[in-house]
């Protein structure tokens, strides 16, 4: 799959924490460097929640980034990569306007949702986590997996993530696959499409 630049890593300065328990990263925003990302596009600049109940995975990385929008604006994010994932109750909402929004809901009960190349540009994201075999503060261009950061940023893999009680927000997800178990898509008018507060 071809990798471009929805997405970019940088180089630079200004701290932006993605802080599971017990987890306490700073990541360095600058900057704008080329990165990767398994596809190409402009995010909306309109950012969504995504909830679960679980998160389990393998090949875990993550270091700074920016999302750009179709104007240009640049959103400082965290991109958080896993190369193999399953979720457990998965929420996904937006707000489209006033009351009206989009909810996604999938995984409930014994089906589980699963993603491979998962790549995801948060400002946002609260659990509790697990990391197996974590290293803290490599170098961003030193990370495990196919997506990589800049060179002198600062960055953290490990062989296995599990979070609970997941509550994240983002500006973009993308998978290189991404199979939905039980998928429901409602359009909502009544003001509580929202996955969480």
């Amino acid at each position: 799959m071809k990798l471009s630049s929805i997405t970019r890593s940088r180089a630079g300065r200004v701290a932006l924490a993605a802080v599971p328990v017990g987890i306490a990263a700073s990541l360095l925003l600058g900057g704008v460097a080329q990165g990767a990302v398994p596809v190409s596009f402009a995010v909306s600049g309109k950012a969504f929640k995504i909830a679960a109940d679980d998160l389990s995975g393998t090949g875990f990385s993550q270091y700074a980034g920016v999302a750009v929008d179709a104007s240009g604006k640049q959103n400082p994010v965290a991109i958080s990569n896993i190369a193999d994932a399953s979720l457990k109750n998965l929420c996904q909402s937006v707000d489209v306007l006033g009351p009206i929004g989009l909810r996604i809901e999938a995984g409930q009960g014994e089906k589980t949702v699963t993603a491979k190349d998962l790549q995801i540009a948060m400002t946002d994201l609260k659990g509790d986590a697990e990391f197996g075999n974590i290293r803290i503060g490599i170098d961003a261009s030193q990370v495990s997996g196919t997506h990589k950061g800049t060179a002198g940023e600062f960055a953290q893999d490990a062989q296995t993530v599990k979070i609970t009680g997941l509550q994240q927000t983002s500006y973009s997800t993308t998978a290189g696959t991404f199979n939905l178990a039980g998928l429901h898509l409602a359009v909502v008018t009544d003001g509580t499409a929202a996955c969480f507060k």
